[in-house]
């Protein structure tokens, strides 16, 4: 089974350009270059095998969704992020908005938010 979000966003270019220059998405499905037709709002992206959507269309999602990426090296991708130009400043969206953090319950964690105030938490299981 493969789960897939759909990830709600008010500017399918500028979501673009942060999932794949800063958290280094493919796109796979790319947004249709005339405004008028229906797949001009949608794309889809993968890393890691992993899928996701990101979709201007009403209906699709909400602003400020929280989503949670299980990965196998938090501390490589928090590095890699921010060497992409993850903005790591006080209230700037997209940007680092929790720093990479061991947390009580066991889990090394950072959260970014996306253009549209989309929180991904990437987190990775601590030694027991």
């Amino acid at each position: 089974m493969s789960i897939e979000p759909f990830i709600k966003c008010s500017d399918i270019q500028h979501s673009l350009s942060f999932y794949v220059s800063v958290l280094d998405f493919v796109v796979l499905v790319a947004p249709d270059k005339d405004p008028a037709s229906f797949m001009s709002r949608y794309a889809y992206l993968e890393r890691g095998g992993h899928g996701v959507h990101l979709s201007q269309h009403p209906g699709d999602g909400v602003f400020g969704n929280v989503l949670y990426v299980r990965v196998d090296d938090a501390e490589m991708l928090y590095t890699q992020f921010i060497a992409r130009g993850l903005s790591t400043g006080d209230d700037n969206l997209p940007g680092l908005c929790i720093p990479l953090t061991d947390q009580s319950w066991g889990m090394r964690e950072f959260s970014v938010r996306d253009p549209d105030n989309n929180k991904l938490t990437f987190g990775q299981q601590l030694p027991r």
